[in-house]
């Protein structure tokens, strides 16, 4: 993998998106899509999210073959502080977290197990699965 294809997914770009596609103070969130990440659940604005849809599902595909539907179908959010090229691209779980959460808005990122089934899996985190 390229440095330009590695630089795709970066903490501070995931961090930007996350913060433009919530909801302003006083706006009407009638019509938001929920993301239920491992830490919080938020409310995420489907306009503002459609903005971002490509460059969402591109960080997506940036992570390990193992994260993608058609590579290794799915593994612990545990590992995707690391990108494709074996680089560290986050520094903590609320940054992974927001990714994983954008990607559930724009329907490219599903759990593999409900949420009850979380603690019994290692460290009691979800499982994930990038789709194409």
């Amino acid at each position: 993998m390229s440095a330009e294809s590695r630089s795709v997914l970066r903490a501070d770009r995931v961090h930007e998106i996350f913060k433009a596609c919530m909801y302003l103070e006083g706006e009407d969130t009638t019509g938001h899509i929920p993301a239920e990440g491992l830490m919080m659940t938020v409310g995420i604005h489907p306009g503002r999210v459609e903005v971002y849809r490509q460059e969402i599902h591109d960080m997506l595909r940036a992570l390990p073959s193992d994260f993608q539907e058609d590579g290794g179908g799915g593994t612990t959010f545990l590992n995707a502080c690391i990108d494709s090229a074996g680089e560290q691209w986050a520094s903590t779980h609320q940054t992974v977290d927001q990714l994983v959460m954008l990607g559930l808005a724009i329907g490219k990122v599903a759990y593999c197990l409900g949420r009850d089934m979380w603690p019994v899996l290692p460290g009691g985190v979800p499982y994930f699965v990038v789709k194409p």
